[in-house]
């Protein structure tokens, strides 16, 4: 493997023929996505008193011991309560090669649950970043904000992209792309990555997005299409273009514009600019080679918006930027793009829930 650029499926399969990605249980292939490779859970969740990154040249399993409250077994399946923070040792382990790195977020699904889930290692100091040779276990932080859900070990929630060099595109780079290929319809944003907007006037209706219950019931990640949306979300509706987001609430809406991943590029979301507003868009940040490609059957996919709001009480109107997309060249284009020849439940989606409602 030579080059820069993020690794594609094909790659990814050398790594783990090769020992450099290796799991016990063995890694599925349903596992490699176009350019990250989903994270199992394994078998054991600690609940912990507080959230916490290893730090320089400690281990995870150190500091479990400092923080550890109880321990639950999710062979059979336990539930993760609402507003409790565990750590769960994934079924992967990583021995990088020099010259790659690896960057981990959650799920589609994972995110629109409001589930955050984040990556943790031996001597870790950030959330989310592996370094270059990285040699050990893999943790996910797993905290649930908005229900409480039950989990058993073998799930996905969160994902795995890897890295040779930096392949960040500038913004005169991003723009020569766009205007080869259009990466949404309409005028582009750009500015450290492609922005997008919010969607508050919909071509049809009134809905605009929904906001979470607070008192929902358990979520079983396992059962897809089977919870009523009306008991765990409110409808968000409104007919002149504007919300008002509500500290601590949580909503899902949609970008104004259908955005494209052309088939040598992946892309990644990344928060604004902090002083647009109190508010947090997207935990869920991967956008896979093809999403809301044409070639890959996704013409018109747009991106679905994971808010949180802060402290105050925030006016939010139709058209506002809201988040931007970062994308970055791949080292080679993958053999299967997202939504051609595998599951992929998102591609061509508008305002959508989790895929666990009807």
């Amino acid at each position: 493997m030579t080059g820069t650029g993020v690794l594609p499926a094909q790659d990814l399969r050398q790594l783990i023929e090769a020992g450099a990605i290796a799991a016990d249980p063995a890694i599925l292939p349903a596992q490699v996505q176009p350019a990250s490779l989903d994270l199992r859970l394994g078998s054991v969740a600690y609940r912990v008193r507080a959230s916490f990154l290893a730090g320089h040249g400690r281990p995870v399993a150190d500091r479990l011991a400092e923080f550890e409250m109880h321990r639950m077994d999710l062979s059979q399946g336990a539930v993760l309560e609402k507003g409790c923070v565990y750590v769960i040792p994934l079924m992967e382990r990583l021995a990088l090669p020099h010259g790659l790195s690896a960057v981990a977020n959650a799920k589609s699904s994972t995110g629109r649950l409001d589930l955050l889930t984040r990556l943790i290692t031996d001597g870790g100091t950030e959330f989310d970043r592996i370094p270059e040779g990285y040699d050990g276990p893999l943790y996910a932080e797993v905290c649930p904000r908005s229900f409480s859900v039950l989990v058993r070990a073998g799930q996905r929630l969160n994902q795995i992209r890897f890295r040779a060099g930096q392949a960040v595109l500038s913004d005169a780079e991003l723009a020569q792309l766009h205007a080869a290929e259009p990466l949404v319809d309409g005028v582009a944003v750009i500015s450290e990555g492609l922005g997008f907007s919010v969607d508050l006037r919909p071509r049809e209706g009134d809905l605009v997005g929904y906001r979470a219950k607070p008192h929902a019931g358990v979520i079983d990640l396992d059962r897809i299409g089977h919870y009523p949306a009306a008991e765990y979300w409110e409808e968000i509706r409104t007919r002149d273009g504007r919300i008002i987001l509500d500290p601590g609430a949580f909503y899902i809406l949609v970008s104004q514009e259908a955005v494209t991943i052309p088939p040598d590029y992946a892309a990644e979301m990344a928060p604004y600019l902090a002083m647009v507003g109190e508010f947090r868009v997207h935990y869920a940040g991967f956008f896979d080679p093809g999403f809301g490609h044409a070639a890959a059957g996704g013409a018109g996919s747009r991106g679905v918006l994971e808010v949180r709001c802060h402290e105050a009480p925030f006016v939010l109107e139709h058209g506002q930027v809201v988040g931007r997309l970062v994308y970055e060249r791949m080292r080679a284009r993958p053999d299967a793009l997202y939504g051609e020849k595998i599951a992929s439940n998102y591609q061509g989606q508008g305002l959508k829930l989790a895929k666990q409602f009807r």
